[in-house]
């Protein structure tokens, strides 16, 4: 009975080796595996609003407070019931931030007559950025919108609030024009205070948007281009 048994079981062994291990080995040497069948299924569900999670659980926006450009202060609860966009620039920056800012001028314009959007802005230098200057900085700039808010307080606070509270990089780089370093990304908050975004072609989130590349154009290495029509969309969905 022993032999008959292992008779049976090498049988069948063969015929699976017979069978499947060429068509295994043939997709193998395709790659066809790793490539197809994990990275590049795409999805249906591209587009879709998703939570970011964190531990588990909804990312939220931070509790905050601090002033804004008309000396008033400003918490996270002035928010609530807005779909809003944060970001982190310091007026003085000879690089990404005016392009960030062009970019959120268009966004300003396409819901500047709705009073459930709204745009933060934080300052990563605050010693200088005073809201005096945050202000003269607004008007120079053509930014009239009354739920912009350039924000600035206690420095620690808004770089823990930045890394920590965001992920999104901020830090003091006297290596770097300007003499700051930060991402030049923008994240959207929806009206509940949770960070959202959308899921890519193959079902991931963005987490956050490029705000730091001109409308229509890319960067030659890497081949990156502005997301700024895709935010705006994102941010019709949440209102």
């Amino acid at each position: 009975m022993k032999n008959t048994s292992y008779i049976g079981i090498s049988l069948i062994i063969l015929i699976f080796g017979i069978i499947f291990i060429p068509r295994i080995i043939e997709r193998l040497k395709g790659d066809d595996v790793v490539k197809s069948d994990r990275l590049n299924v795409k999805t249906k569900d591209e587009g879709k609003m998703v939570y970011i999670e964190q531990y588990g659980k909804n990312k939220k926006i931070p509790d905050f407070e601090f002033i804004n450009q008309n000396g008033d202060t400003i918490t996270n609860e002035d928010y609530l019931g807005k779909v809003y966009v944060i970001e982190y620039f310091f007026t003085t920056c000879p690089s990404i931030c005016p392009i960030m800012n062009e970019n959120l001028k268009e966004v300003q314009e396409e819901f500047k007559e709705n009073t459930d959007f709204g745009i933060a802005s934080f300052t990563i230098d605050p010693e200088h950025d005073t809201p005096e200057v945050l202000k003269n900085y607004a008007e120079n700039h053509g930014i009239a919108y009354p739920n912009w808010n350039f924000l600035t307080g206690d420095r620690n606070e808004i770089y823990e609030m930045a890394n920590t509270g965001f992920g999104i990089f901020a830090n003091e780089d006297e290596t770097v024009p300007g003499g700051f370093a930060h991402s030049g990304l923008f994240a959207l908050i929806d009206k509940e205070g949770y960070v959202r975004s959308r899921v890519d072609e193959y079902g991931n989130p963005l987490i956050y948007y490029r705000g730091y590349i001109e409308q229509d154009q890319s960067i030659v290495e890497g081949g990156e281009t502005s997301q700024i029509d895709i935010l705006i969309e994102d941010i019709n969905n949440l209102l």
